[in-house]
């Protein structure tokens, strides 16, 4: 007998939407209203805000709004209509791949319309069946759905550890030379969830031994790391040993769109054979002239970067200084890590919320161990020290109310499903 296919489904709504009756609206799928920033309104009342990524403060600045505003007037939002290959392309969708490439200091760049398909479809064209893929444990989603796609063979290493890479860049080039295959090697520049960044001038000198390509997704660090801001590469000296170097729009340039940036030849053949863009409308005029502007900015305004990392010092001394645990992060990344159930979790958020008006991302199992509950912090260059010291305070009471049980006797009061108690 065969099965309705929609049985598993309302049988078994996974790890998150088991908790959907419970949390969305407000623990998931929130909705923050008011102008972008770090004051915002939730359920009604302002909170001050630590869960965008709006890094250098660009999605509310008055001269990108300007630009944003006047492309829309002239183009409209549907401009330019069709695929790039058919119809779609422009002059300044070339000059924002010029002054991408130039800013990552790679010959050429091509531009993508969302950075999750965008790195999907990348692994997809780089790699035939005959190639071999190893990548980090914790890469972000979009990486290992992109190594889904692989028909070949695939090793994962322990998250940075030096150790596993070489084991499995062994293990990868004895399966590539029985294959007659090559090999794709695929890290991020920062890791987003503990801030850390890839090892990456470590995994570019492996190359003098491993005869490998290096692809490295950097969307946290594009625009926050590197004397220039040009990322993780630059950050640690050894931009030219990557390969393919992808960043999406949406952090520091604070808009919809990616790039990917290589050697001239590499980016022909992906523009060629990208399935993502090839088979997609192209990015708007709204979206292309606004990045063209903050992109501007990120080179022109380096106080902009001077200034959030300013306020990632603060915070992350702030934090250490009062006995937090925030992990072996170097990046603008802010996890703090506690220990406690889902249930108390909830409660927890719940009083940084409604009590101390502060809202911030939580991040618990499957995405983390069990019995941890990661807040995580995002600083922002439109952040002050007030904030800062502000949510310190408030961090300070909710972790006395979690390691006196605090929570976890609320939560089961409220009767929150207690399943998943350390």
């Amino acid at each position: 007998m065969v099965k309705d296919l929609f049985e598993r489904i309302q049988s078994n709504k996974g790890p998150l939407g088991k908790w959907a009756s419970q949390a969305e609206g407000y623990y998931v799928f929130p909705k923050l209203e008011g102008d972008l920033g770090p004051r915002m309104q939730f359920h009604g009342k302002e909170i001050l805000n630590w869960s965008i990524n709006d890094y250098l403060g660009l999605a509310n600045h008055p001269e990108v709004r300007k630009v944003d505003a006047e492309a829309a007037q002239q183009y409209g939002a549907a401009y330019p209509m069709g695929a790039r290959m058919m119809s779609g392309h422009t002059q300044y969708h070339e000059q924002l791949e010029r002054e991408l490439a130039a800013f990552v200091m790679k010959e050429a760049a091509y531009l993508l319309n969302f950075g999750y398909q965008g790195m999907v479809s990348i692994i997809d064209a780089l790699v035939t069946k005959n190639d071999i893929i190893v990548y980090d444990v914790d890469s972000h989603a979009c990486i290992i759905d992109g190594v889904r796609l692989h028909m070949g063979k695939r090793f994962t290493y322990r998250h940075n550890d030096l150790e596993s890479m070489e084991k499995n860049l062994q293990r990868a080039t004895k399966m590539a030379e029985e294959t007659g295959g090559g090999i794709l090697f695929i890290t991020e520049g920062v890791f987003g969830m503990r801030g850390q960044q890839g090892k990456l001038k470590e995994i570019v000198a492996m190359k003098d031994k491993y005869n490998f390509r290096l692809l490295v997704d950097d969307a946290h660090g594009f625009g926050t790391l590197g004397k220039t801001g040009a990322g993780a590469g630059e950050e640690q000296g050894c931009q030219d040993g990557i390969d393919v170097y992808f960043s999406t729009f949406a952090k520091s340039m604070a808009n919809i769109g990616a790039f990917v940036a290589a050697d001239q030849d590499i980016i022909d053949y992906l523009k060629y054979n990208l399935r993502s863009q090839m088979f997609a409308k192209a990015l708007p005029m709204i979206q292309t002239i606004g990045s063209l502007k903050r992109l501007e900015m990120l080179r022109t305004m380096p106080e902009l970067k001077d200034k959030l990392w300013e306020n990632v010092d603060a915070l992350q001394n702030g934090l250490k200084s009062r006995g937090f645990d925030i992990g072996d992060t170097n990046t603008c990344v802010t996890p703090v890590y506690l220990q406690g159930s889902i249930p108390e979790a909830m409660m927890l958020v719940n009083d940084l919320r409604e009590n101390y008006h502060i809202f911030l991302s939580i991040v618990v199992y499957p995405v983390i161990p069990k019995g941890i509950i990661l807040l995580r912090m995002i600083p922002t260059a439109t952040h002050t020290l007030q904030d800062i010291n502000e949510t310190l305070d408030a961090f300070e009471a909710v972790r006395e109310k979690l390691t006196s049980g605090t929570y976890l006797k609320i939560a089961a009061e409220k009767t929150v499903d207690m399943s998943e108690e350390r």
